[in-house]
C-alpha cells in the first residue's frame, strides 16, 4: 500500500487548486475517522479519501474522471479495492458500492464539502462551531452550495447504514481534527 506522503505527492501533481486540495483533505479526514470507527485500515481508507478526486481538475468529464485516475493508480500499484472505491464514488460509473470503504467514501464526499461550506459562512469560520441543525437547515436551502448533490448526501448516509444526524455530527468532528489544514479553525488560527 502506498503511503500518505506518496498519495499527497500524487494529489499535488494533478491538483493545483487549493479548494480542491482542501476538499481532498476533508474527505481524507472523514473517511479515516470512519475507518477508525469500523476497525479498518486507517491509512488505506485515508489515502482513498485523499485521492478520490485527484484527477478531476485535469479530467473533469464523466468520460474521464475516475477512469483516467483509475488507470494512473493501477500503474502506480494502488490496491484494486482502493481503485474500485474511487471509481464507485461517481454514480455515473454505475458501480455498486459493496465494500464499507466504497460506502464510506461516497457518504463522506459531498457531505464533507457541504460542511466546509456551512463553516465558511459562520461568523467564526470555525468548523467546530457547525451544528447538525445548521447543516440540515442549509441542506433544505437549494441556493446554498448548489453544486452539492443533496440526494448523494442522504443516499450516502443510508448506504453506510448510519443516521443522517449522527453522520453529520461525525463528519463535523472529523473535519474539526484537521480544521487548521482546511483554514476552518476560526479567525485566530
Amino acid at each position: 500500500m502506498k503511503t500518505r506522503p506518496e498519495a499527497l505527492a500524487l494529489l499535488h501533481e494533478y491538483t493545483k487548486s487549493e479548494s480542491l486540495r482542501k476538499h481532498a483533505y476533508a474527505v481524507e479526514a472523514a473517511v479515516r475517522a470512519y475507518a477508525r470507527k469500523f476497525g479498518e485500515d486507517e491509512e488505506k481508507w485515508a489515502v482513498t479519501g485523499l485521492l478520490h478526486d485527484f484527477d478531476y481538475e485535469q479530467y473533469p468529464t464523466p468520460q474521464e474522471h475516475t477512469v483516467v485516475g483509475a488507470r494512473i493508480l493501477a500503474e502506480q500499484g494502488y490496491p484494486e479495492d482502493v481503485i474500485y472505491a474511487i471509481r464507485a464514488h461517481a454514480d455515473y460509473n454505475g458501480l455498486d458500492r459493496t465494500s464499507m470503504l466504497a460506502k464510506a467514501l461516497y457518504a463522506c464526499d459531498e457531505l464533507s464539502g457541504f460542511v466546509m461550506a456551512v463553516a465558511m459562512v459562520r461568523p467564526s469560520k470555525n468548523v467546530a462551531d457547525v451544528k447538525v441543525k445548521s447543516v440540515k437547515k442549509k441542506l433544505k436551502d437549494k441556493a446554498f452550495a448548489k453544486g452539492v448533490n443533496r440526494d448523494d448526501v442522504y443516499r450516502g448516509a443510508e448506504e453506510l447504514g448510519v443516521d443522517l444526524d449522527e453522520h453529520i455530527a461525525f463528519v463535523v468532528d472529523a473535519l474539526t481534527e484537521v480544521a487548521t489544514e482546511l483554514d476552518l479553525a476560526g479567525a485566530s488560527a
